[in-house]
């Protein structure tokens, strides 16, 4: 970290943010002053009408069984903890004690086996400093976890145990005030929300006026963050489909608790962050990996689409097909009825004083051809400040223009970046049979020769994508442009700058343009947390001070001309701008 570092990463904080963190700093210091049982009110009674149905969390590699033998798994990596299990175990990344703490495996079990885990957490894992599962995020995933579960699920048998429910209230009232006294105003963004959220959603259960105070402090909460974190055309601020996913989930738990005002409060928020979430679904029905997005964390978006048409009792609603726009968000493309499906990225890094999930991603691009996807994303393998977290946010592991071997933006950490690029001049034009798209950044510019990056997409619904890059500076710059193939896809012919590719759905060819020298050079590709697939990534370089470059993919195609300004040849076939 350099100084000018510090200086363009905290110049873009809020005024809020700052003093949520000097107040964050004291309470690191603090516990909770109450021990479970000390202070609490009795049980004030559940308000939820019996037998609420909430869609659970994944199961992400956990089985029942398995949890019984002490095998827990999450972010794709197992440890042995016993049962109950170790609630501080060592050697597990930060992220993954996170997990444990969330209480998602809760759902795999019956009650009793639910009950004594919950039982054990609160007798072995009270309040002290330096405990992550205190801290606020996994305690507002934890909270709802416990209150879906125990209330919801098995409302009858805990209330039938009321030993059991008992020390649950009282646990439960302990975090519950710890939380609403001490939102993440530090963080903000997604961290807020879920507090917000955690608190609604269990004031919602209960009766009394401790469940009113949180109740009343989460709709406050969610009035202010709703507006801010969802923008008009559904997207989620941080631009993170991932993260999209998570909102959407939470926003049908708060309408499925039957609260009139809350379900009020979330149902316009909830429709449009499913119809953006739709649009940024690959035809596999799992999320685009934009940004900090991992397959398997959220239910799959066709999962919420449904249970969240059942729960209102309409019929589901498909996508429609042809181009789509999240102007807002920055999100473009196309949706076909035969598979094809493009997402192009011309989005801002997110919020300024929020970037922490942010790539260096600008006018880059996935894509799915006949179902199958085959130009990917690199995704995220972890939160951790290493070598790989700093791939996945790097522009060279995104399929954009990468110049001087720099990043679009100047990331630092696991999560903060300081100068950052913005697009500029987005041009959106929907057409009949494809779409035309076209944009610049100024991420480079902070560069000696002050480049300037600008992309044009045009696409044809019949499956053929022509791109081309523009680079202008003062002086030469090295430019290499990337296409990271899913490791399905294999290269089975070259023949100097085109080539053929297969994956199991089919084949494609890809050809390049202007001046410049192809390479196959490896890659990464982690669709998940914690998973690691060796891929490959096509790469064409150049180095010069004003160049035009750029690439044509067509779908079943054998034979591939490109020409920068007139257009494509496939199999005969002319393709214009």
């Amino acid at each position: 970290m350099s100084v000018s570092q510090l200086f363009h990463t905290l110049r873009h904080l809020r005024g809020r943010q700052i003093l949520g963190r000097l107040r964050h700093r004291v309470r690191r210091l603090e516990v909770p002053a109450q021990r479970a049982g000390e202070g609490a009110p009795d049980y004030p009674g559940c308000r939820w009408p019996a037998q609420r149905r909430f869609l659970p969390p994944l199961p992400g590699g956990n089985a029942a069984e398995r949890l019984r033998a002490g095998h827990f798994v999450f972010l794709n990596r197992e440890a042995s903890l016993g049962w109950p299990p170790r609630w501080s175990p060592e050697a597990v990344p930060p992220l993954w004690l996170y997990q444990l703490h969330y209480f998602e495996p809760l759902w795999l079990l019956d009650y009793p086996d639910g009950r004594t885990l919950v039982r054990d957490w609160i007798a072995a894992y009270g309040p002290a400093r330096g405990r992550v599962g205190w801290d606020a995020y996994p305690m507002s995933l934890r909270l709802s976890n416990w209150c879906g579960f125990f209330f919801g699920r098995h409302r009858e048998s805990v209330e039938g145990d009321p030993a059991f429910r008992d020390a649950l209230w009282r646990s439960i009232h302990l975090q519950g005030e710890w939380l609403r006294r001490h939102p993440e105003t530090h963080l903000l963004g997604n961290h807020l929300f879920e507090n917000a959220a955690a608190l609604a959603f269990c004031g919602s259960c209960f009766e009394g006026e401790a469940a009113q105070r949180w109740r009343r402090a989460g709709r406050e909460l969610l009035a202010v963050e709703l507006p801010e974190q969802i923008l008009a055309d559904g997207g989620h601020f941080e631009r993170s489909p991932m993260y999209q996913a998570r909102l959407a989930s939470a926003l049908a738990a708060l309408s499925d608790t039957g609260d009139a005002e809350l379900r009020e409060l979330v149902e316009e928020p909830l429709r449009a962050v499913l119809r953006a979430l739709a649009a940024l679904s690959h035809p596999d029905g799992e999320i685009a990996l934009l940004n900090d997005s991992a397959l398997d964390q959220q239910p799959p978006v066709e999962a919420l689409l449904a249970h969240t048409s059942a729960a209102r009792g309409e019929p589901r609603s498909a996508a429609a097909p042809g181009p789509f726009a999240l102007a807002e968000t920055g999100y473009y493309g196309w949706r076909g009825r035969d598979g094809h499906y493009l997402v192009c990225d011309a989005a801002p890094i997110g919020p300024d004083y929020l970037p922490g999930h942010a790539h260096g991603d600008l006018l880059s691009f996935e894509l799915s051809l006949g179902g199958r996807r085959v130009v990917v994303d690199a995704g995220v393998h972890g939160y951790d400040g290493d070598a790989l977290r700093a791939y996945c946010r790097s522009t060279r592991a995104h399929n954009t223009l990468e110049l001087e071997g720099a990043d679009q933006c100047e990331f630092w950490g696991a999560f903060r970046v300081a100068r950052r690029g913005r697009p500029r001049d987005v041009d959106w034009r929907p057409l009949a049979a494809g779409f035309r798209l076209s944009a610049w950044h100024d991420g480079y510019q902070r560069l000696a020769g002050r480049p300037r990056h600008r992309r044009v997409f045009a696409w044809h619904e019949d499956g053929v994508l022509m791109v081309r890059d523009q680079v202008r500076a003062s002086r030469a710059v090295a430019a290499r442009s990337r296409l990271h193939l899913h490791p399905d896809c294999a290269i089975v012919e070259r023949e100097g700058n085109a080539l053929r590719i297969e994956h199991p759905g089919g084949s494609f060819a890809i050809c390049f343009a202007g001046p410049g020298r192809l390479e196959v050079e490896e890659s990464i590709y982690c669709p998940e947390f914690g998973r690691r697939v060796e891929n490959r990534a096509l790469v064409f370089s150049s180095h010069t001070a004003e160049v035009e470059m750029g690439f044509c993919l067509a779908n079943g195609c054998r034979r591939l001309g490109y020409d920068l300004a007139g257009g494509a040849v496939a199999d005969g076939r002319r393709y214009a701008w």
